[in-house]
């Protein structure tokens, strides 16, 4: 008998891919496919586009939450991801100011901000400053505001989850896309569409694991990261000055109460009226600010048929001579707000203030001086100016906030002196200089509409009014033959309003005063 030879079984029909078969005919083991699909380069690529562009994109994405701590409103979240790799946690003041909270240094992307404001005087801002009860208000702001971190980490973290969920399949799906291409592109299909789903499958499987182990390992390193930067920068700041700078205490009341105001004017020389007839027995500080009849408050005044108080003066910023003294003709004037602190009954406050706090003359006498004044030097240091200007207008806002009955305040925009196609002596300057050509114009008026941005900005998210007055530029002509608005180059005053240019400043502000202030 001769020896039989083996016949092979028969193969087994299986739906595995021919390339996930050894070729002794046993298949690879799920796991070592993972493992092989795992270390492609396709899915490198999507774990760390999903960590270096989802992570930024989530922490943009992700609204803050909201909290009331101590009677105040706030907001927790996490600033703008920089290409730093440290930076400090960031508090953000409602009124434009962001200050860095420098002792809280973070490493990574995730760096918590806080925003305030507006400022509340309540029952729970009182318990917080209570000796008795401080300590406990401290203790749960700490954890409230813990838990709202807490709790925006946690969104933040399902919305990664989520941008990592749906990268994967789009890469996923492109990526068999792309082998069905190459497969169609030859005579004939080396692999069944069966066969290259479940290569497919595994692949996304593989890429889903990598990109969400590699994702969220990431963000929780940023979140310890965070936390632990947070306690260390926390463990030795004693006081909020420690934390975020010193800054001015609101003005004291300066002065004898004042009685018999509807409403008052502070701010500097456009609503002083410089030029003007001064007023009749004028006081040592109305002869110091030259304060005229027809001032904004003279005007106002005389449209509403009641006494409106002019605290305005000529050179005055925020920090020298509303929040702060200002020595002005021979005279040491009381800030204005701690003498508008003693004015008792007001109804409205009118507030006109920052060309001197941008040092606008300097700005407009070199523009006059040079054909093109749009350098980088003096951009840079309008920039500086105008969120110097910022920090302090929060300041004032908050001062005008806390008034004693809450007058409606209105604070009043800055207007353009010259429209760019502007051609006439005022425009041409005193001899010697090159004059303002349409380009230096263009900055001044684009310049002048930045500041506009910045008090109209802080107003609003006080809840104040805010008046644009429209007054007719130089070198154009005013359609009822009035008179010109502004002082010319050769007037003593130049680009201050006119009385013509009082009158139309003054019908601004009547158009958002309430009716009530009249009475």
């Amino acid at each position: 008998m001769h020896d039989q030879v083996p016949v092979a079984p028969p193969a087994v029909p299986t739906d595995e891919p021919a390339d996930i078969v050894a070729p002794q005919g046993k298949r690879i083991s799920g796991v070592r496919r993972t493992l092989r699909d795992a270390r492609s380069w396709p899915t490198l690529v999507v774990a760390v586009f999903c960590l270096l562009v989802g992570a930024p994109l989530t922490i943009l994405l992700t609204p803050q939450q909201q909290l009331t701590v101590a009677g105040q409103h706030l907001s927790v979240g996490a600033r703008d991801p920089s290409l730093s790799v440290r930076g400090p946690a960031q508090l953000v003041q409602i009124g434009n100011t962001q200050l860095d909270i420098l002792p809280v240094k973070i490493w990574g992307p995730l760096r918590p901000q806080l925003t305030l404001g507006p400022v509340s005087r309540n029952a729970g801002a009182a318990a917080a400053l209570d000796p008795k009860t401080g300590r406990q208000t401290e203790d749960e702001a700490m954890a409230n505001l813990g838990d709202a971190f807490l709790r925006w980490y946690l969104w933040a973290t399902l919305g990664l989850l989520a941008f990592t969920l749906a990268t994967t399949a789009v890469a996923g799906y492109m990526r068999m896309l792309f082998t069905l291409r190459r497969q169609s592109r030859g005579k004939h299909l080396s692999l069944s569409v069966v066969e290259i789903w479940h290569r497919g499958a595994g692949q996304i499987r593989a890429m889903l694991i990598v990109a969400v182990v590699v994702t969220l390992a990431g963000w929780a390193a940023s979140g310890a990261l965070a936390y632990s930067g947070a306690l260390q920068g926390l463990r030795n700041v004693h006081s909020l000055a420690q934390l975020v700078g010193t800054n001015y205490l609101s003005p004291l009341p300066e002065g004898p109460a004042v009685t018999g105001y509807t409403g008052a004017v502070i701010g500097d020389s456009r609503v002083s009226r410089l030029g003007g007839p001064v007023v009749a027995n004028p006081t040592p500080d109305d002869q110091a600010c030259l304060r005229s009849t027809d001032s904004l408050a003279g005007e106002l005044g005389d449209q509403l048929g009641s006494k409106v108080l002019n605290l305005a003066c000529p050179g005055a910023s925020i920090e020298s001579g509303l929040r702060g003294q200002q020595v002005q003709g021979g005279r040491e004037l009381p800030a204005q707000v701690g003498r508008l602190k003693q004015v008792q009954g007001l109804k409205f406050v009118v507030v006109a203030i920052g060309p001197n706090d941008l040092s606008w003359t300097d700005l407009l006498k070199y523009c006059y001086a040079v054909p093109n004044c749009q350098d980088n030097l003096t951009q840079g240091e309008f920039e500086y100016r105008l969120a110097a200007f910022d920090r302090s207008y929060g300041n004032l806002l908050q001062d005008l906030n806390d008034l004693p009955n809450r007058p409606q305040i209105i604070v009043v925009g800055s207007y353009d002196v010259f429209q760019p196609d502007a051609d006439c002596a005022d425009a041409e300057g005193p001899a010697g200089v090159s004059g303002l050509n349409q380009t230096n114009i263009t900055l001044l008026n684009s310049r002048n509409a930045e500041l506009n941005s910045v008090l109209s900005a802080g107003a609003k998210k006080y809840g104040f009014d805010v008046a644009n007055p429209k007054l007719t530029a130089l070198c154009a002509k005013a359609g009822d033959d009035l008179g010109p608005d502004l002082q010319g180059i050769a007037d003593r005053y130049p680009f201050h309003p006119t009385g013509i240019g009082m009158i139309r400043m003054a019908s601004s502000v009547l158009r958002v005063v309430h009716p009530e202030a009249g009475r």
